[in-house]
């Protein structure tokens, strides 16, 4: 497999501007402005928009709920995560940019797409318990949006699938403790602390997991500087920061059970090196979840990735797992 190294080492000055290059290849794929989703193409018969889901106001608390023209409801949903480098707390109308989030509306899918908070405006473990509080209010308050709580997938791109990964990997898991450092998955945000942040299905788009390899694996940005992505979302430079990695890390969390997994992954990705989501399925695997591992030769992070055939794949996947290819 081939891959590109990082060659000899840049200056102060010009890695910041390296990695600021880096990062805002990073956030192509779910540029850090958000749009309005009235103002896109998406077909939808009912939206919902801009809902608080842990009632504090904030930005990086809001959710928007997208019903499908066609079909019955309650509608299995899928839940949508935007990739940003961590950096943007506002990105949530992104997601129908690509198209996927467009298709599963036109397979009976509700979308529900989510902001949370970015790494500047909390660490770690700030952004899954967002994560977490979104789920619990659109389970508890299903029956007001015709949304089926039986089944709630969870998808997400770089970063996003990072946190859907984690999302899936906790499922059972509230508090766990590294080598003697603790860390609050669950959280306590929004009124519906009592309510289950289980999901039912994972799709993955190149999300990392491990950060302490990924400049090993090839990666053309240092990820193990102060000033990358994955520094400043656990607080620190990763490679000073071990156990705060692996809390962060969603194979830490893997047990039997995990719900089922489809994860995509370009074999020639710059940013995310491919060996992420490799570790991951390897640890799926291996404890006996559900997995699917699919690599796409030449993809990037993105490009010849987020294309209809992968697509089309993934909605397979979540109608199996919901039930809807038998309805």
């Amino acid at each position: 497999m081939n891959r590109t190294m990082p060659i000899g080492k840049p200056g102060k000055q010009c890695l910041q501007i390296i990695l600021l290059t880096i990062c805002c290849a990073f956030n192509s794929i779910a540029q850090t402005e958000d749009i309005d989703a009235e103002k896109t193409a998406i077909e939808s018969s009912r939206h919902w928009l801009d809902i608080d889901y842990a009632g504090d106001g904030i930005v990086g608390h809001r959710l928007d709920i997208h019903l499908p023209r066609n079909g019955k409801a309650p509608f299995p949903v899928v839940i949508a995560i935007y990739g940003s480098a961590f950096f943007s707390n506002s990105s949530k109308g992104v997601v129908f940019k690509d198209g996927l989030c467009q298709k599963l509306l036109e397979n009976g899918f509700a979308v529900v797409s989510i902001n949370h908070r970015s790494s500047r405006d909390a660490v770690f473990p700030a952004q899954i318990q967002d994560v977490k509080a979104a789920i619990r209010f659109i389970r508890a308050n299903s029956l007001k949006f015709s949304l089926d709580n039986a089944f709630i997938g969870i998808t997400g791109w770089s970063s996003g699938g990072h946190l859907s990964a984690l999302a899936g990997t906790t499922n059972t898991t509230k508090t766990d403790r590294i080598n003697g450092l603790a860390v609050d998955i669950e959280g306590s945000l929004g009124k519906y602390t009592k309510t289950s942040s289980h999901i039912n299905a994972v799709v993955d788009w190149f999300g990392p997991t491990d950060f302490l390899i990924m400049d090993k694996c090839g990666s053309t940005m240092s990820h193990d500087d102060i000033n990358s992505p994955e520094s400043t979302l656990v607080g620190g430079a990763i490679q000073e920061n071990p156990d705060k990695c692996a809390l962060a890390n969603p194979i830490s969390y893997v047990n039997k059970s995990n719900p089922p997994f489809l994860i995509f992954h370009g074999d020639q990705d710059p940013l995310v090196p491919i060996c992420q989501s490799e570790k991951l399925f390897e640890k799926l695997r291996s404890t006996g979840v559900k997995s699917e591992f699919v690599i796409i030769p030449g993809g990037k992070h993105g490009p010849g990735v987020l294309i209809d055939k992968y697509f089309e794949k993934a909605i397979l996947f979540l109608k199996s797992e919901s039930g809807a290819d038998k309805r």
